[in-house]
């Protein structure tokens, strides 16, 4: 048994994030994508953890259920702090086993001054190690992961507020701390030639702030959908496999300056330096530079963590693309939502229908898209500085 899972995700109350993020709309996505596991995303938010316990019912295996799809209760916070005389912004998410623990994180959260009933995402003034501290007192069957660990701003390892390290972030905690999750601008392979990050389990999910964007990153487990295989998944890094962006499409995976349209690789910058040559401003150092920063000389030797990962254009983009229209037309919403129901979801059509299905339900051009694809015949410009990237099929 395996499960697709995709477990960092937000509701109508964070902030930037799409009002048609409903639970019953988060279902529905996720069967048109193929998501077997959610995360309940916000439960600290007041109104949102509302409509979670008057919907959400226990399944039985650790997990909870509603129209037909299985959750875990999750949520991110944002610590914010000073550590080592810089200020440090870093993003967690957390997975507790019942509301009664959720319970808990509030009353632990209020007690630091943090604002619940703002954004779904709240902001806590404690260190990623310190709170995850108080967080295991709490239940030690949570589970933290670092969000998005390379994104300048919000990463651990993000080259404005992050550290060089797990271990420099964790302290004494970091040994409670069994997965880390990647982030759209790096793929696992990067994450391999990072030496502090041996041995931990590495997963992908989508940081959704919309529907459409639900399962462009994914991670399938081995076992059932529910807390309990999911704790032994990351634990016991039991990854069949991960669905990953192209890392070129992620908006920070080049160094540059977005407003004078300055993108650099590592090497380019290296020649020049880490200001824009165009304005003398700092540059945004991406993370193809702070990965190759933060690795050895070599290549660590594989120490059997490592797991297989595709990566894919999403297919609402390979629509937008092969339809010459835009990804909002209401065109390209219905040929979506068409071919996934009769192919049997997103990730099967990116990833495993035939090319005669694939021509019959969505027409030669997009089947021809979704193979090149997966052979890696692409074109790519790669994101840098907040902007993304572009991945397209390459042209013959």
């Amino acid at each position: 048994m395996a499960f697709t899972a995709d477990l960092h995700l937000h509701s109508r109350f964070a902030y930037a994030c799409s009002k048609n993020l409903t639970l019953a709309n988060m279902v529905a996505w996720a069967k048109l994508k193929g998501i077997d596991l959610l995360s309940s995303a916000d439960f600290t938010h007041p109104g949102w953890l509302a409509e979670l316990e008057e919907n959400l019912k226990p399944a039985g295996d650790g997990g909870y259920q509603f129209g037909g799809a299985s959750f875990v209760l999750g949520t991110e916070l944002s610590c914010v702090y000073k550590q080592g005389g810089r200020s440090r912004r870093v993003h967690l998410l957390v997975f507790a086993p019942d509301f009664e623990t959720v319970h808990g994180i509030r009353e632990m959260l209020t007690g630091l001054n943090a604002k619940l009933n703002g954004d779904g995402r709240p902001t806590v003034s404690a260190s990623a190690r310190d709170l995850t501290a108080r967080l295991l007192d709490i239940d030690p069957a949570i589970m933290v992961v670092p969000a998005h660990i390379w994104t300048p701003w919000y990463g651990m390892l993000g080259s404005k507020s992050g550290f060089d390290s797990l271990d420099e972030c964790f302290g004494d905690m970091a040994r409670h701390i069994h997965g880390v999750e990647t982030g759209l601008s790096s793929d696992p392979e990067m994450n391999w030639r990072v030496p502090g990050l041996a041995g931990k389990t590495i997963v992908s999910f989508s940081d959704a702030h919309s529907l459409p964007n639900m399962g462009r990153e994914l991670t399938i487990f081995e076992g059932d959908p529910g807390y309990r295989d999911l704790a032994d998944g990351l634990k016991d890094n039991r990854v069949v496999e991960t669905v990953e962006f192209f890392p070129e499409e992620g908006k920070y995976h080049l160094t540059g300056h977005r407003k004078c349209g300055v993108s650099q690789t590592p090497g380019e910058t290296d020649q020049t330096g880490t200001r824009c040559p165009e304005c003398g401003r700092p540059l945004t150092l991406g993370v193809l530079h702070r990965v190759r920063a933060l690795s050895g000389d070599e290549i660590p030797q594989d120490d059997g963590a490592r797991r297989p990962y595709a990566r894919l254009v999403p297919l609402i983009e390979l629509l937008a693309q092969t339809l010459g229209k835009g990804r909002a037309a209401k065109s390209v919403g219905l040929a979506y939502r068409r071919i996934c129901g009769e192919l049997g979801g997103e990730i099967q059509v990116l990833a495993h229908a035939g090319f005669d299905d694939l021509e019959r339900a969505g027409g030669e051009a997009l089947a021809i898209a979704v193979t090149k694809v997966r052979d890696g015949q692409v074109q790519i410009v790669p994101g840098f500085d907040g902007q993304y990237g572009t991945v397209r099929p390459a042209n013959e």
